[in-house]
């Protein structure tokens, strides 16, 4: 080890080295930055896996609840028109489909511009037959539960080093009133010619 790493490690390490300077609220405060990055790495870990496992479950229940029906357009879907700012692919309109049970039900839902009336167009519908929205695939639902994962891990990240942030904070201001104490036990004696 070169003689600045271990400088470095001694600058580091100085709350847990027994030093004549050394007081108990810096033993205190060594011990809950320890503390924070310990629940930090596991608390944040754990929480981040438990939310990507979660919303994997979510994401594989609709996969298998829902499923694509041929819906019937009641409707005409005139092209749209170009306005401020481009224009859109898909409409949304009226359509009538087939539950699992073998009822008729009508909705609306978004259809590509220009079909007419009566024309066939898939639709997902979930296990009550209720008009819903595709799905995820299993690379989408894989990349969203472990963006979800992340932001979970992250905002438990976050809190803990809030949480650690305000007791290091408060400790500090106890320590600012300890040496505005011991200032003013020691601060009038400074003033006294010494013989």
């Amino acid at each position: 080890m070169t003689t600045s790493e271990n400088a470095r490690k001694r600058k580091w390490l100085w709350r847990w080295r027994n030093n004549p300077l050394r007081r108990r609220d810096d033993i205190v405060e060594a011990w809950i930055v320890l503390a924070v990055w310990a629940v930090v790495a596991v608390g944040g870990t754990v929480s981040g896996l438990m939310t990507a496992h979660a919303a994997l479950d979510v994401f594989a229940h609709q996969r298998a609840d829902r499923q694509t029906v041929r819906a019937v357009l009641l409707d005409d879907v005139r092209r749209a028109t170009v306005a401020r700012g481009g224009s859109t692919d898909r409409r949304m309109t009226s359509v009538s489909w087939m539950t699992p049970e073998g009822a008729t039900r009508t909705g609306r839902t978004l259809v590509d511009n220009g079909l007419k009336a009566g024309a066939h167009v898939p639709v997902w519908q979930d296990g009550q037959g209720r008009l819903t929205a595709a799905p995820p695939t299993t690379e989408e639902a894989t990349i969203e539960s472990g963006s979800l994962g992340i932001a979970a891990a992250a905002s438990f990240a976050g809190l803990a080093f809030g949480t650690g942030a305000v007791v290091r904070w408060r400790l500090e201001r106890r320590r600012i009133d300890q040496w505005g104490l011991e200032w003013e036990l020691v601060g009038p004696q400074w003033g006294h010619k010494t013989g």
